[in-house]
């Protein structure tokens, strides 16, 4: 038996879910804007109340590490680790555009060896995070930030076909809607429930984080924005 709380707060998404090894127990979810830190702990009561568990039973807690928003992941990661000290936990964290490939299996019927995954992440303006796995969830390129354009993805596209899902394949959709090689997963959201697996597999190995030292996997620096103010110059 393997209970594990799951916090996805990297996306727009602010998910939580309960396992019981491979069994989706409980979960809550919303797409409402700039939700996370008002939700997140209300999610976790609210997922232990429906399976009728304890906190004190979870076995680990797995948090999404990133890329994704900064301040959501400040919000799951700080969650996340203020669980584990309290509980006395191990701290499991799970790539979250990982997690998203592995959602993208479940909902995908026909994959040809050929087809890479691709989650994609909206990174503002034309950027975008993304990584490549194959159909088997092996990584075949690691997370990054990418400006696309026509020419992304060319000379891949010789030797492959593309599966592109999330709410960064928006942006990009119409570079690639003609090429045959290309196909879409449309409404396509992150979830706390895409980490039960890779959750588990790291749980099983005793792969933990240090929960005094680890940070989320940011991908860029952050840059803060102005703030928009009216009548400040």
């Amino acid at each position: 038996m393997a209970l594990i709380l799951h916090i996805e707060t990297a996306t727009n998404i602010c998910s939580v879910a309960l396992s019981d090894n491979k069994k989706l127990l409980a979960l809550r979810e919303t797409a409402k804007t700039n939700s996370h830190s008002e939700l997140v702990t209300v999610f976790i009561q609210e997922v232990m109340a429906e399976a009728k568990t304890a906190l004190q039973q979870i076995d680990a807690v797995s948090v999404s590490m990133g890329p994704g928003s900064y301040t959501g992941l400040r919000i799951g990661v700080s969650v996340a680790k203020g669980l584990c000290y309290a509980l006395d936990k191990p701290l499991i964290s799970v790539g979250t555009l990982t997690a998203m490939a592995y959602g993208a299996v479940q909902q995908t019927t026909e994959m040809d060896s050929t087809l890479l995954l691709c989650p994609m992440l909206d990174a503002r303006r034309m950027e975008v995070y993304y990584a490549l796995y194959t159909k088997n969830l092996d990584e075949f390129q690691e997370p990054a930030a990418e400006i696309m354009d026509e020419h992304s993805f060319s000379e891949l596209l010789k030797s492959h076909n593309l599966l592109l899902f999330g709410d960064g394949m928006e942006k990009c959709k119409t570079l690639f809607e003609k090429n045959s090689a290309v196909n879409f997963i449309d409404g396509f959201l992150p979830s706390a429930k895409f980490m039960i697996l890779p959750a588990l597999e790291k749980f099983r190995t005793g792969n933990f984080e240090n929960v005094a030292y680890f940070e989320p996997f940011y991908l860029k620096d952050f840059i803060a924005g102005k703030p928009n103010v009216k009548g400040l110059k």
